[in-house]
């Protein structure tokens, strides 16, 4: 796996941890202002997910990718 494909897959991974934590840290909030904080979490996981998918399957299209289904497709 290329440098930059373990970047996006540690990318999925960390969005994967934000997510955890912010379902934690809300679960076990006391006041208004944590909600806020892990709800930003929240979204800011979200954000990152799309837009690491989006590169990882622009990888993906291009045969670049050297690890998953479409890279044996291009051959």
């Amino acid at each position: 796996m290329k440098p930059c494909e373990k970047n996006i897959e540690k990318t999925l991974q960390f969005k994967d941890q934000m997510i955890k934590l912010a379902e934690i840290g809300n679960a076990e909030r006391e006041d208004a202002g944590c909600g806020i904080l892990y709800g930003v979490l929240l979204d800011s996981a979200y954000k990152l997910k799309r837009l690491a998918e989006k590169e990882k399957e622009n990888h993906l299209n291009k045969g670049r990718w050297k690890t998953g289904k479409r890279f044996y497709e291009h051959g």
